[in-house]
């Protein structure tokens, strides 16, 4: 299958928006999906019902809200353009859009890895003297690896096939903005597409694969290593 230089900046555009989308996003995942699994506190679950609320509303719901957040005229673009930074209609504000759109799966993976855990050997730990810190790192963060991995799959899936939010808050600019999605939404407005749409959708069809078996094989690494079957 030959793909031709627009195919290719296409889909090189998609694994870039796709890597920092989830690479961004991951740190902020752990977090929130550790204040969920671990912590009381009031307004709890108002905090997950917004984490997980790009998943129930329109993807083109939330890119108009990344617009009138983000966008030039916007309370936080206005600030960002001030200062340099300018996400609507570029290439940084696909993967803005793609990294909330997979934020709340990523989450989900997270906080189920956590809750899977048992305390008893954190507070085993803790009683042997280590402090929180090294709680964290040495004895939890193993054993949520697998968790982690599949969450940040999911998010890079979510972002690899991410359309009505990003189409919305940063158009459909060759180049740019221009991802697989919008490369094969494209090749279907125009009479004899169909063929340039196959080809995308399967090379889609293939890096979605491949992010599955590289992510299965390792999980499996860090099951070994941390001692699991």
């Amino acid at each position: 299958m030959t793909l031709r230089p627009d195919e290719w900046q296409a889909l090189i555009l998609s694994l870039k928006v796709s890597f920092w989308a989830t690479v961004l996003t991951l740190p902020l995942a752990l977090a929130v999906a550790w204040l969920l699994a671990r912590r009381e506190f009031p307004g709890k679950s108002v905090l997950s019902a917004l984490v997980h609320l790009p998943l129930v509303l329109p993807p083109v719901v939330v890119g108009y809200l990344l617009l009138l957040t983000f966008g030039r005229q916007g309370a936080i673009g206005g600030f960002l353009e001030e200062i340099g930074i300018v996400l609507a209609f570029r290439w940084t504000g696909a993967a803005l859009a793609a990294g909330v759109m997979g934020f709340p799966l990523m989450v989900r993976a997270i906080r189920l890895a956590f809750e899977a855990v048992d305390p008893r050997l954190e507070a085993a730990a803790e009683t042997l003297g280590a402090g929180r810190a090294q709680v964290f790192g040495l004895i939890t963060l193993p054993l949520i690896a697998p968790g982690i991995l599949a969450g940040a799959l999911l998010g890079f899936a979510k972002a690899m096939g991410e359309f009505g939010a990003t189409i919305t808050f940063v158009a459909n600019i060759p180049g740019e903005t221009r991802t697989l999605p919008s490369a094969i939404y494209t090749f279907l407005q125009v009479p004899g597409g169909e063929e340039g749409a196959i080809r995308l959708l399967v090379l889609s069809v293939v890096v979605a694969v491949g992010a599955v078996l590289v992510s299965e094989w390792l999980a499996r690494r860090v099951a070994r290593r941390i001692g699991r079957p």
